[in-house]
């Protein structure tokens, strides 16, 4: 049901998948950037950031898996 609602409102597998890159790069620079700034500061937080933005990868290459099974059924 989620995945037919995702579908009908424009989002296709081809997105999902892109976001999962663009999750994965947002990871790296955000932990970069963030290590930077906090130089001798709570060098864990920067640590933390960046693993949080790159969990976001895992869901959107599962949604783009459920909707390349989507789109292949229609």
């Amino acid at each position: 049901m989620i995945v037919k609602k995702l579908h009908d409102s424009g989002i296709r597998s081809e997105h999902a998948y892109a976001a999962a890159f663009a999750s994965i790069g947002l990871s790296v620079i955000t932990w970069a950037t963030s290590l930077k700034i906090e130089k001798g500061q709570d060098i864990e937080r920067a640590d933390r950031w960046g693993i949080y933005v790159g969990e976001w990868a895992p869901t959107f290459f599962g949604l783009g898996l459920a909707l390349a099974n989507y789109e292949k059924n229609l």
